[in-house]
């Protein structure tokens, strides 16, 4: 029996600034029988700015409600006492305060959706870091995702991977897929994976890395979804044309 819910934000909420068809009036009806748990890879805006975004569309979302790969890497750095070098949008380097030095010797490069703090400068920064012994951490590891203007725009993943290949390093991969960060998710509603489905709309850090973590997973053919996600070995255990047919399709697991 499903007791709770891990949901993706941005393309199964919302498209750009616009909330889906009918997605707040099937949260607002999921709330009534399950717990849920708003877990998100989105790094470019700190939590708070997700929640009044959220908030101002009409979702009714608590704090408490909410996991961001942000929010788990800053816990990270605060519990190693460390301090890091951000590529990061300046809302999350913001975030991050007195975490974050501009200093010669940094224990960490973390990596976000930095979007236009992109640029080789910064990243060459990074990379002379890690030269020098840092160690890399990417927030979330994303191809791409879906952008205001409808079609797709590069997320922080092809940058970490440059930073790997240029550094010979691996990074440390904190929000989706990593099977800790479902935990996290797990471990916020009091569940197990048995009694939790994940809904997203990325095949591979949404559907493939919930389902290694033994949950069962619902594609969304919203946000950065296209139907060559069905085509490769990637199964969802139910796919639907949006979250407002979720209400409906749980009666179902």
């Amino acid at each position: 029996m499903v007791k709770g819910i891990i949901c993706d934000i941005g393309g199964v909420l919302y498209e750009g600034n616009m909330p889906i068809k009918g997605a707040i009036e099937a949260i607002a009806e999921l709330k009534k029988s399950y717990k849920i748990c708003f877990a998100t890879n989105t790094t470019r805006r700190a939590p708070c700015t997700i929640i009044s975004k959220l908030n101002k569309m009409g979702f009714n979302i608590n704090e408490n409600e909410l996991l961001t790969t942000l929010a788990v890497v800053k816990e990270m750095l605060q519990k190693r006492d460390a301090k890091a070098y951000g590529l990061l949008t300046q809302d999350a380097s913001d975030f991050f305060g007195e975490l974050l030095s501009s200093g010669e010797k940094v224990d960490f490069v973390v990596v976000g959706d930095a979007a236009e703090n992109f640029n080789y400068t910064r990243l060459n920064r990074a990379f002379r870091h890690l030269q020098d012994g840092a160690k890399l951490i990417a927030a979330a590891k994303n191809r791409y995702f879906k952008d205001s203007d409808g079609k797709l725009s590069l997320d922080a993943g092809p940058f970490v991977k440059a930073l790997e290949y240029a550094s010979s390093l691996k990074a440390e991969i904190v929000g989706k897929p990593s099977a800790e960060f479902f935990n996290l998710a797990l471990k916020s509603m009091n569940l197990k994976p048995q009694e939790v489905v994940m809904v997203g709309d990325d095949i591979e850090s949404d559907i493939q890395g919930a389902q290694d973590a033994g949950i069962r997973a619902i594609l969304v053919r919203t946000g950065k979804y296209k139907p060559s996600d069905l085509d490769k070995p990637i199964y969802p255990d139910e796919d639907i044309a949006s979250i407002s047919k979720l209400p409906e399709i749980l009666k179902k697991f």
